[in-house]
């Protein structure tokens, strides 16, 4: 499933809110195998990866956490930050060196409730970005757990 057609970043926003929103960016880079954010912690801030890749993982009772989803290029590392109580819901670790720029969730809130059109286009984006998650965490877990996995791909 190839999320960038219809999750990037780029595609998702105008030129106009892709602008405002990275005013506020600040470049960051990680090595690979840092942890960015833990299933259950504070979501505080969010990326958008320019290089590298970023592995989503479940916790999984008994076993080791699930790698769910691995993000790429413009790809939205963390949607958490914009629903109440602001926690996160997977963890996320680096698969490889990571340059990204990164968010912070209050001024990103503050900025959608002072212009209701761009938290709009916000909103959409990360919900489109959410049934992403959830359709890639379904046909993951049935891989990893089911008795047939996914079934036949199409």
């Amino acid at each position: 499933m190839n999320a960038s057609a219809t999750t990037s970043m780029p595609r998702a926003l105008t030129a106009e809110h892709r602008q405002r929103l990275m005013r506020i960016a600040r470049e960051v880079a990680f090595p690979e195998g840092t942890r960015l954010f833990e299933e259950g912690g504070r979501a505080d801030r969010f990326w958008i990866i320019r290089t590298g890749t970023v592995d989503l993982d479940m916790r999984v009772p008994g076993r080791r956490a699930a790698v769910i989803d691995s993000l790429g290029h413009n790809e939205l590392v963390g949607w958490s930050w914009l629903f109440p109580p602001y926690t996160w819901h997977l963890g996320a670790e680096t698969a490889s060196p990571l340059r990204a720029f990164e968010f912070d969730a209050n001024a990103v809130r503050e900025i959608c409730q002072e212009d209701p059109e761009f938290g709009r286009t916000i909103a959409r984006w990360v919900g489109e970005v959410v049934a992403h998650r959830l359709q890639a965490a379904r046909i993951r877990l049935l891989d990893l757990y089911g008795p047939h996995g996914s079934g036949p791909r199409l």
